[in-house]
């Protein structure tokens, strides 16, 4: 009895609610100018139109994402374009200030040397089939470049000796090679000898001063260099003495050498095309 009496009460509530909007819709209508059936059904058509309207704007706020997106996606990629101009920049910077550095000492030494002509080069490949015995430098015949010329650094270090050579690529073995020999002296005492790599033989990245005499005195941390040839100018660093020891016979003296090159950073030579030899 009550539940039939509760579905009573709301049918009446919904018929009131239904009468009430039909009368509002009527005097809306005549004080507005339209007629009925134009309310009636724009006010049927208000919740469609909402809905349009919301999706409008939904659709409004998407393209604008999406546009914004692409936008921000244009100018990430061109400012990724121009960090990566500025980094090129800065390593050329580099590479022209080292550059700078380089030949203000070869300046230095070309004053010392004034019958030294050089010829730059950078270093463009190394050999892969063995530790720092040979690389390709990015010059040849078209720059004067010839077999047995000496390549150094900007400091007048050995570093070693142009073997084969292009129109505009030369190759040089440098001096931890086996395949070369430096007639040397010990600078401080005089001493003489013959400095050679000990790559090839030992597997090592030590110079080795042999033929050297008996009674020579020597020590740690002595300069080894060039005594003058048609290869090798006269007092070219070739290393500094870290052990002196007798050979396998007993009976012959020999210093190992540090290089005093170092090959691990080089990346310039200086070729020597000519020179007085005295």
């Amino acid at each position: 009895m009550k539940k039939k009496l509760f579905t009573s009460k709301i049918k009446t509530l919904l018929v009131a609610a239904v009468a009430l909007a039909i009368v509002t819709t009527v005097i809306a209508a005549v004080a507005g100018g339209t007629t009925l059936g134009e309310n009636v059904v724009g006010t049927l058509l208000q919740p469609l139109r909402s809905g349009v309207a919301a999706i409008d704007r939904q659709a409004t706020r998407i393209y604008n994402y999406i546009f914004s997106y692409e936008a921000l996606e244009a100018e990430n990629a061109e400012l990724k374009r121009q960090i990566l101009e500025m980094q090129a920049d800065v390593r050329t910077a580099q590479e022209l200030q080292r550059e700078n550095l380089r030949l203000e000492q070869l300046l230095k030494l070309a004053d010392q040397h004034e019958d030294y002509s050089f010829e730059p080069a950078y270093i463009i490949s190394w050999d892969a089939s063995s530790w720092r015995s040979s690389f390709t430098i990015g010059k040849g015949t078209n720059h004067g470049l010839e077999t047995g010329m000496c390549a150094i650094t900007e400091n007048g270090q050995v570093v070693g000796l142009i073997t084969d050579v292009g129109t505009n690529w030369a190759t040089v073995t440098t001096i931890l090679d086996n395949g070369l020999e430096i007639s040397a002296s010990i600078a401080a005492s005089g001493y003489t000898g013959v400095v050679q790599g000990t790559y090839q033989s030992e597997d090592t990245r030590l110079l080795r001063m042999t033929y050297l005499a008996n009674d020579a005195l020597l020590k740690n941390g002595d300069q080894v260099v060039t005594t003058g040839s048609t290869q090798y100018p006269k007092g070219l660093l070739l290393g500094y003495i870290t052990n002196v020891s007798m050979d396998e016979t007993g009976v012959a003296k020999f210093a190992s050498l540090q290089a005093s090159c170092d090959l691990e950073d080089l990346e310039q030579v200086f070729v020597i095309t000519d020179y007085e030899n005295n």
